[in-house]
This record gives structure tokens, C-alpha cells and sequence, in this order.
């Protein structure tokens, strides 16, 4: 059985709000779990393409959301 070593972090209410693992732990999982791509395999994200549609130009959005907290 593999012992994981875990940190359980938490919010100033003392809400659990996150769990922080080792990454060797993390490395071990995922290689169990058969969830990490093999070495020099990537990622391909072209099947998200168009999948969202925007209505505004992301920087003139970053731009208005930064002038509201002014």
C-alpha cells in the first residue's frame, strides 16, 4: 500500500480548502492511475477549437475588469 503525505490546507475559518501532496507521491498516483502522458507525447488541444465563442476582446475585458477595482 502506498503512504501518501499530505498537508490539508485551510482557509482563516479553519475550512479545509485545498490538499497539498509530495510530488514524488503525485508521480507515483498518476503512474498507477495510468493518467500521465508518456515521455514525449503531448497534449493535443485541437479539439477544443471553437468550442467557446467571445464576445470581447480579452484584453479590452482585462483592461475594464482592471479599472473597476481602481
Amino acid at each position: 500500500m502506498l503512504t501518501i503525505h499530505k498537508k490539508v490546507l485551510l482557509d482563516e475559518a479553519m475550512n479545509p480548502i485545498a490538499v497539498q501532496i509530495d510530488y514524488a507521491d503525485w508521480v507515483e498516483i498518476a503512474r498507477r492511475l495510468g493518467i500521465e502522458p508518456k515521455i514525449g507525447e503531448s497534449t493535443t488541444l485541437q479539439r477544443f477549437e471553437g468550442t467557446i465563442s467571445l464576445t470581447e476582446d480579452p484584453r479590452a475585458f482585462q483592461t475594464r475588469m482592471r479599472e473597476e477595482w481602481r
